[in-house]
């Protein structure tokens, strides 16, 4: 249950809407009442006024909080004490001291005060006093809410444009002068919202898996803002998401918008692809490499040995040696799957390693130089 709804109505929003929708809500009423697209109508201008307003609030976590639960009135006097029904606290119009009468913004808001409604009007140029809120010019929220994505709709650049000339602010063309809200163009801007930020986790696979392909599920703790009362909470998400044959590690899996909630919207997640290290195989690009160990004997003699592939077959391998250090033998299209064409194999890779004996007696010696 929140306090008011007069900039959830300005909006056209209940006061449960998201982030997104009340940002979608904004860039629509923004574009539908901007001045430079209603130059003979002034109501327009005061509409575009109380949209821009209301979404300055409603867009701050905090703000937000402070307004469901307390009000409007409360949060321009920066939660001061209510002043007392027909009290010297109140200035022209009914507005707390320090705000005296000043044109355009919202007015009649019920409930405030002692006998009826309350009509008060908001500055553009602050004088908010004892440390309250007050609002930012509306040209400069429009032109910070489109300069930063917008509600992400792709084409915000060149819908901004259309406003400004190409640059400088909104309305304008110019960086200069004084907007049509009587506020210098150059004078106190909204601070900007903080770019939503992009999270990073490990997500540790198999050889096998990668090869072969899987669906996993991730179940993730995230921290949302209640839609009720605006407190921080923190609610499971579970995320399915497809490895597919071939991923190399590096390989980045990513989630828009489903991680934590924060004031200029929600993170992105991505989950980037670790390769768990194999008993037998090393992987190289899209060949893999298998090593024979062969102790001296059987590298001069001759030797047989069982060789298992990624894909679970098995396959005889045999020399009659002499067979030296390093020695490689590859099996084509018998490594891993190219991610981008399924089709194609890289090779698997045989390459023996020998075993010499650290010590020899000397009657060996002597053998060994009449052998060889």
């Amino acid at each position: 249950m929140v306090a008011e709804t007069k900039l959830y109505d300005a909006l056209g929003v209940s006061p449960t809407a998201n982030q997104d929708d009340i940002k979608k809500a904004y860039r629509k009423a923004a574009l539908k009442h901007h001045p430079d697209k209603n130059k003979d109508n002034p109501s327009a201008l005061e509409k575009f006024k109380e949209v821009s307003q209301a979404y300055e609030i409603l867009s701050d976590p905090e703000k937000r909080k402070v307004y469901d639960q307390y009000g409007l009135d409360f949060l321009l006097r920066g939660g001061a004490e209510a002043p007392p029904s027909g009290g010297t606290a109140a200035g022209a119009g009914g507005m707390p001291s320090g705000f005296g009468p000043m044109p355009g913004g919202f007015g009649g808001m019920p409930g405030m005060g002692g006998g009826g409604t309350r009509s008060f009007h908001f500055s553009t140029s602050g004088g908010g006093g004892g440390g309250g809120f007050s609002f930012s010019n509306p040209e400069n929220i429009f032109a910070d809410f489109f300069k930063q994505g917008g509600a992400g709709m792709g084409d915000d650049d060149d819908v901004f444009a259309q406003f400004t000339g190409g640059g400088g602010g909104a309305g304008s063309g110019k960086g200069g002068g004084r907007s049509r809200f009587g506020e210098s163009r150059a004078g106190r801007r909204r601070p900007p919202t903080p770019e939503v930020t992009t999270v990073e986790k490990p997500l540790a696979v198999t050889l096998e898996e990668l090869y072969k392909g899987v669906h996993k599920k991730m179940k993730i703790k995230r921290k949302t803002y209640d839609d009720g009362d605006g407190k921080r909470k923190v609610e499971d998400k579970v995320l399915e998401m497809d490895i597919k044959p071939g991923y190399k590690a590096g390989t980045k899996i990513k989630f828009k918008g489903v991680g934590d909630q924060e004031e200029g919207g929600t993170q992105d997640l991505h989950f980037i692809v670790q390769e768990k290290p194999h008993e037998i195989y090393k992987r190289e690009d899209d060949d893999i490499r298998i090593y024979v160990e062969l102790d001296l004997k059987e590298a001069l003699t001759g030797w047989t040995r069982t060789i298992p592939t990624i894909d679970g077959k098995k396959f005889t391998l045999s020399k009659g040696g002499p067979t030296g250090p390093g020695y490689t033998e590859r099996y084509p299209h018998q490594g891993m799957p190219n991610s981008k064409k399924p089709t194609e194999r890289g090779d698997m890779i045989v390459e023996v390693k020998v075993k010499f004996p650290t010590s020899l007696t000397p009657a060996q010696k002597t053998r060994l130089k009449e052998i060889l």
